[in-house]
């Protein structure tokens, strides 16, 4: 088997296509052969120190494909069956093992692609609008980097919610035009406009329920002064830089409210995450949810998907594809 390591944190050349034996899969485990692979910020922060880790390390950790083996004790699930997953290190790879509880079924109807697209940025989308914020008829809302991966499945969820306006922030024309197509009802080129201010105008002065903010240090002080009395600042991403240390006092100004949730708290029961996937899935099957699969690399190039994710010149899901001559059998 091939897998991607490093050895040491810095920048997209310590990445290292590394070949082992291919493993055996032990009790409650399973070894997938991995159809596709997502690249993610959290695999970036991995790799370039600002998340400690043990090295050497593995990277990735979201992806789909087809079980090869199960460990003696596994019942429920057999070889041939397609799965996919979030949180399970090492999927920058051409397999993985797995515990059997970490792996959700993929529905016919529902390609491996796809389905390593949605897992990470999916269920977060969907415990963000459902859960951490659940979003209510007539709730206006923020999504910052709406063109990206989970802001046009946010804003997606959002609309199928009935939250409105839906209001996102994009940096360029094209990207405007993607947010639109996702369902956003207002679009803000943050480039040219004072994302503020706009939002203000937008909702009559009024502020939004909650600002949806990935993006971290250039957004954190406009995004709190976009919230009506006693909303919600979700903070889920770092995209350009860490939000520096801040006075509480300054939530005094609308009586906010400010939460910084990570995908695990709300995946950490075997019925949690087989809900929110089981919801993914089934909108991804009945065309109420749409993908937007960027680009596509092999192994030997995830330093340069990590470098294209990393520039913020991309829009939608950025995979990895162990094996590109089979792409045409995943299905």
């Amino acid at each position: 088997m091939q897998v991607v390591r490093i050895h040491e944190q810095g920048g997209p050349d310590v990445l290292r296509l590394e070949e082992d034996p291919t493993p055996d899969s032990g009790l409650g485990q399973a070894r997938v052969r991995v159809a596709a692979a997502g690249v993610n910020f959290i695999d970036i922060y991995q790799r370039s120190g600002q998340y400690r880790v043990q090295l050497p390390f593995a990277l990735g950790g979201e992806g789909a494909g087809t079980v090869e083996a199960v460990g003696p004790d596994v019942a429920d699930l057999k070889p041939g069956a397609r799965v996919a997953w979030a949180q399970v290190q090492g999927s920058y790879a051409t397999h993985v093992v797995a515990p059997v509880d970490k792996l959700v079924p993929v529905p016919e109807g529902v390609r491996l692609e796809d389905a390593a697209a949605v897992m990470l940025q999916g269920m977060t989308a969907h415990y963000l609008s459902h859960s951490t914020y659940p979003l209510k008829p007539g709730d206006a809302c923020l999504v910052h980097a709406a063109a990206g991966g989970v802001g046009q499945l946010l804003v997606q969820m959002a609309k199928l919610l009935g939250a409105g306006p839906v209001i996102g922030t994009v940096s360029t024309e094209a990207k405007a035009e993607i947010a639109r197509a996702a369902g956003a009802d207002a679009v803000i080129r943050y480039t040219e406009q004072d994302f503020e201010k706009e939002t203000l105008r937008i909702t009559q002065g009024q502020g939004v329920s909650v600002v949806y903010d990935s993006v971290g240090k250039s957004t954190f002080e406009r995004s709190l002064a976009c919230l009506r009395p006693r909303g919600v600042l979700v903070l889920f991403g770092a995209s350009s830089g860490p939000v520096p240390p801040f006075d509480p006092i300054a939530l005094m100004r609308g009586s906010n409210f400010l939460t910084r949730p990570t995908l695990g708290h709300y995946i950490a029961s075997r019925e949690e995450l087989l809900a929110r996937s089981g919801d993914l899935f089934g909108w991804l099957r009945d065309g109420r949810l749409r993908l937007r699969i960027d680009r596509t690399y092999p192994l030997a190039e995830a330093g340069r998907a990590q470098t294209d994710l990393a520039g913020r010149g991309t829009a939608g899901k950025l995979l990895l594809i162990p094996y590109p001559s089979l792409r045409t059998a995943n299905v």
